[in-house]
């Protein structure tokens, strides 16, 4: 019974040990995901994009129109 319990804690501890690699490698991606997410976000890099893809560019005085109710 004694070598049953301790080959049955040896397997446990081992799956404990990948487990926990597991999360660690889980967290380390999200924060590289955050990051990511961050940069894309960033106001300055939608703008970019707004101007460089799709052409768009904050219109002139004589192009705005202000609707009142």
């Amino acid at each position: 019974m004694v070598v049953q319990a301790r080959h049955q804690h040896r397997r446990l501890f081992i799956q404990l040990s990948q487990l926990e690699k597991a999360r660690d490698d889980l967290n380390i991606e999200f924060g590289r995901l955050q990051l990511e997410q961050a940069t894309w976000a960033e106001s300055n890099r939608i703008d970019q994009v707004a101007r460089d893809r799709l052409g768009m560019k904050f219109p002139e005085g004589a192009e705005t129109v202000v609707i009142r109710p």
